[in-house]
């Protein structure tokens, strides 16, 4: 496994942070999706629950994960709402109820099994947090590499972890 630590500006688009964006092209291939586009366009099929972005749905992720057969995906781009304080702003901005079931960890498992349902053999899942938690072994990922983007001050470090299906 490789580890390496940068230093970068913080940026509410994650994927425009220079090493980020440069971990992702690395790893960028054909069948890939992101449930959390907000305005990228890395990835082949793009979503975000937020109209305002020119995205392929506009669905809850959840249900977005949920539109494709197991093992046909070759990379998945995960950059959700870091915290239950992120996802009650999103979901007030838009007009939607926020509750225990949309912030609570079983939400997240709920997402992580579905990833691993889609994810081929071989399949890369990265994802964008404040921990290195990824998908995880329980799901049939093992960690490849980690980015620590430290954002100085007394911004969080944004942990980017590459994981393979390896199961």
């Amino acid at each position: 496994m490789n580890i390496n630590r940068v230093w970068a500006m913080p940026n509410s688009n994650t994927f425009e942070i220079k090493p980020i964006r440069e971990l992702i092209n690395k790893y960028i291939r054909k069948n890939s999706i992101d449930p959390f586009a907000n305005k990228n366009k890395l990835a082949e099929v793009t979503n975000d629950i937020d109209t305002q972005y020119d995205t392929d749905y506009h669905m809850d992720a959840l249900d977005f994960l949920k539109l494709f057969a197991n093992e046909t995906i070759s990379l998945i781009l995960y950059d959700p709402p870091y915290s239950p304080r992120q996802i009650s702003e999103c979901y007030t901005k838009l007009g939607k109820s926020v509750n225990k079931q949309t912030t609570s960890a079983s939400y997240w498992g709920k997402h992580k099994q579905q990833i691993s349902r889609i994810t081929e053999y071989n399949g890369i899942c990265i994802t964008c947090g404040w921990n290195s938690g990824g998908i995880g072994k329980k799901y049939g990922f093992e960690i490849i590499e980690i980015l620590i983007v430290a954002h100085g001050g007394w911004h969080n470090d944004t942990i980017v972890t590459v994981e393979r299906k390896v199961s």
